[in-house]
């Protein structure tokens, strides 16, 4: 088991982990998230004892990293895969750590099959894709047969065939009873994976908990209800009744309508009592990633902002055609004509005046910010030229 009581690190003035306390217990696979920047390498670095705390402490099995005879056979970690020496056969890189911990050479030859690189064995590790190096990784961590294993980001580079390879084996690892510490930015191999999670924002715990009370905890379920499309007044009608029985409606941008506060049974009942036929009624739940962002939406240091093109780009002439625009609908029919370019405005094609013209549909009304700005556009535009992904349209 692995326990961190009060655990700080500071670098400076910036305090990157602040009285973090959890256990890791055995024989479940936890998961560790938080955004980028929240610690969490830095508390598995504390972990291996490769950083000192500068407050509380962090035990395995009830003794400091530093402190278990011979480590490796207790404690197995991938970190980092590139942390190894490019000019290394992947055999003797692992030879090496095994003659250092007093590992038999048999070993090695073991869990290079287990990971499926027993064919490469014998070439240089500098020549590996990035999922042959996270394989490596993970044959280094499970070189000593340990009973505690810390994994970060361990299917960062691997295939389907090799996730779903990685996502058994964690399980498989955890029902032999062993603690299995994973740390992911994969919500959905998480929610395949994990039992337990472990959440930290800006160096502090927000959740200890199963996967399960976590997405409950941090999500709102819903019912998704859907009447004939040909009778919109039954759906009026439903609405109605709904509210009137205490649930909250909201319509969908597809016509079906978003039911909260009442049981999917007593839905059904009260259509029933409406005399309203149900084209569908389903449970929704959120998902892993859904309740992840939703928690962690004020724990985020690095946000994307809109990529606002304008004054980067090469004025084009009057009429021309933008060639990274993508494909318009119909464009490779026969018989498809070129729409005619914006007018002056910047208004976008078939934009209403005063339509939020934001290059994602976010931004307030007004002048679209990519236009140009030309004078009246010829009858008929010509023909867009097809995009060729080649080195000149690049």
């Amino acid at each position: 088991m692995i326990e961190a009581v009060g655990l700080t690190k500071r670098y400076g003035a910036k305090t990157a982990v602040y009285n973090l306390s959890f256990q890791v217990r055995p024989g479940t696979v936890t998961g560790f998230l938080g955004p980028n920047g929240s610690g969490k390498s830095t508390t598995m670095r504390m972990i291996l004892g490769l950083d000192n705390p500068s407050a509380g402490h962090v035990t395995i099995a009830g003794h400091p990293y530093r402190k278990l005879p011979n480590a490796p056979r207790h404690v197995g970690a991938l970190l980092d895969a590139k942390a190894v020496h490019g000019g290394r056969h992947a055999r003797n890189h692992l030879l090496c750590l095994a003659q250092l911990s007093g590992i038999p050479a048999r070993r090695v030859d073991e869990v290079l099959g287990v990971v499926g690189l027993q064919d490469v064995a014998k070439k240089r590790s500098k020549g590996f894709s990035l999922g042959m190096g996270q394989r490596l990784g993970i044959a280094s961590a499970l070189l000593g047969d340990p009973q505690v294993l810390l994994f970060d980001e361990p299917v960062n580079g691997l295939d389907p065939e090799g996730i779903l390879w990685v996502r058994n084996l964690m399980k498989q690892l955890a029902a032999e009873g062993r603690t299995v510490f994973v740390s992911s930015h994969l919500m959905s191999e998480m929610a395949l994976t994990a039992e337990h999670l472990i959440v930290i924002g800006r160096g502090q715990l927000l959740a200890d908990m199963s996967v399960k009370d976590f997405i409950s905890a941090n999500s709102a379920d819903f019912a998704r209800v859907r009447t004939p499309d040909t009778d919109p007044q039954q759906r009026e009608k439903l609405t109605a009744a709904l509210t009137e029985a205490g649930g909250q409606v909201l319509p969908e941008q597809d016509g079906a309508l978003r039911v909260t506060g009442l049981p999917l049974p007593r839905i059904s009942d009260v259509a029933h009592g409406a005399s309203v036929r149900l084209w569908e009624l389903s449970p929704h739940q959120a998902s892993l990633e859904e309740a992840y962002m939703r928690m962690t939406q004020g724990a985020v240091d690095y946000r994307s902002t809109i990529d606002q093109r304008a004054g980067l780009q090469q004025q084009l002439p009057a009429g021309a055609p933008d060639q990274f625009a993508p494909p318009m609908p119909g464009q490779d029919q026969p018989g498809w004509y070129a729409p005619p370019p914006p007018q002056q405005g910047g208004q976008p094609f078939g934009m209403p005046q005063g339509a939020p013209g934001g290059p994602y549909g976010g931004a307030p009304a007004g002048p679209n910010p990519y236009a140009q700005q030309a004078p009246a556009a010829p009858a008929q535009a010509p023909a867009p030229t097809p995009h060729t992904d080649n080195e000149d349209s690049r």
